[in-house]
């Protein structure tokens, strides 16, 4: 039994140090190692799938609504970012600058990508000449750096994955309905595919994208009480338009800049999906972003093994036909309870247990990770039962987010009622504001 336990005990409980909790499950769970760069990860293939299969889901949204995918260079030369005053004065201290190559000093310093605004800009000129260009609707799934001081594995770090969507619009108005119609699908995509609730709303003049007209955000809650920015949507007016001359012949053959908008996800999604619904025992992970969807785990004494073995393989395909992402452990050497351990720990939402028993009565044993219960169903109906039980997860995983999101969101009416309640624990505080930035900055200087 010692044994068995092993997969929990390694991991420090959430009450006693939360980072500590964070780290020990990504660790155990194998979804990164640390690079010999600093602020840089490696991400194995539990957690590069995870990305995969979020990358899948939103590329689907993506195309669904006219956008198509396109890849600029990594390298942006230092005279784009002195282009527009905002953008470089936002992202000056975190860019690394390529100075040498080829054993020679480079004519003009390149940036090497914390964004393209600038990159898109400038292409966006060549392209954009009559209204019949617009709207102009592309999307980049590419790897960015920001030098970070602090990094947090997914969370914070010197570079990391993202997609980055850009466009330009005849008017405001159309500008501004990209700009909302990409932070609501950022919104149904975490929400009803990683079972994460959020807050949706602007941010303020002093936390917006640098450059950016208006900044809207997706927020989330953290186990810890925390706030995990979750998507941003930015309309940018004619700002760079007018630094990158992105100019086009209206309706009346008159000279306009274009109105353009960016939006973007990163794999700090992986973080706020471990943070928001992992628990003392590891990761717990919605089924339909989860890289295994079912684990199928034959038991029994070793004379029933051979003929256990064969049926669960069977029963293997029976899933994977259906699109049910499925693994068989069949090793022998470990025990079953150790195996239960093991994929508990990695958030496997169901666990699929056939025994000889099982066999005679022509049933299964399903089990959810994430409530705990037991279901007996027949092998016959397995399909069906798997995907309604994979269903009922994902529901009960959101609803539980929710719950713990509002059960931490109070509304307070002064200051001081606000540094009580966050003295006391973490959460979100819906307050009045009257608008200045003295007093923002009161509120995060006392809290």
């Amino acid at each position: 039994m010692s044994k068995d336990k092993g997969f929990v005990t390694e991991i420090t409980p959430q009450g006693e140090d939360f980072s500590r909790w964070y780290i020990d499950v990504i660790k155990k769970a194998e979804l990164m190692d640390y690079s010999p760069v600093r602020g840089c990860i490696v991400f194995r293939p539990e957690g590069y799938e995870l990305w995969e299969n979020m990358q899948r889901e939103l590329d689907r949204r993506f195309k669904e609504t006219g956008h198509r995918n396109a890849y600029f260079p990594l390298f942006i030369p230092e005279s784009f970012f002195q282009k527009e005053k905002e953008h470089v004065e936002g992202f000056n201290p975190e860019l690394p600058w390529v100075t040498e190559a080829a054993g020679e000093k480079l004519e003009e310093r390149l940036a090497i990508r914390p964004t393209s605004e600038t990159m898109f800009g400038h292409m966006y000129a060549k392209w954009i000449q009559s209204y019949r260009d617009l709207p102009l609707l592309i999307n980049q799934w590419a790897n960015v750096v920001r030098w970070e001081k602090r990094t947090l594995p997914f969370l914070r770090t010197s570079e990391f994955l993202w997609q980055e969507g850009h466009t330009a619009h005849e008017n405001e108005e159309e500008a501004r309905e990209e700009t909302m119609r990409m932070l609501d699908i950022y919104r149904d995509f975490v929400e009803n595919f990683l079972a994460i609730p959020v807050i949706v709303g602007q941010k303020t003049p002093s936390e917006k994208f640098a450059g950016a007209v208006d900044t809207y955000s997706i927020e989330a809650m953290m186990k810890d009480g925390r706030a995990v920015q979750a998507g941003t949507s930015h309309y940018l007016g004619t700002k760079f338009a007018v630094a990158f001359d992105i100019q086009f012949s209206d309706r009346s053959n008159n000279l306009q800049h274009a109105h353009t908008t960016s939006w973007g996800v990163s794999t700090r999604l992986i973080g706020a999906l471990i943070m928001v619904h992992g628990d003392d025992r590891g990761l717990a992970l919605p089924p339909k972003v989860a890289p295994t969807q079912v684990i199928m785990i034959p038991i029994g004494p070793p004379k029933t093994r051979e003929q256990v073995v064969g049926r669960v393989d069977e029963l293997y395909k029976d899933l994977k036909a259906a699109g049910i992402r499925v693994r068989v452990d069949d090793r022998a050497d470990l025990s079953p309870g150790w195996k239960f351990n093991e994929y508990e720990m990695r958030g496997v939402p169901l666990r699929l247990e056939l025994g000889p028993r099982d066999m005679d009565n022509g049933v299964v044993v399903l089990v959810s990770r994430a409530t705990g219960e037991k279901r007996v169903v027949a092998q016959d109906n397995l399909v069906e039962e798997v995907q309604r039980m994979l269903d009922e997860i994902h529901n009960n995983m959101l609803e539980k987010a929710k719950s713990f999101k509002e059960e931490n969101f109070k509304a307070l009416g002064t200051l001081d009622e606000m540094k009580a309640f966050l003295e006391q624990k973490r959460g979100f505080v819906e307050a009045g504001w009257c608008g200045s930035e003295a007093c923002e900055r009161q509120v995060k200087e006392e809290t």
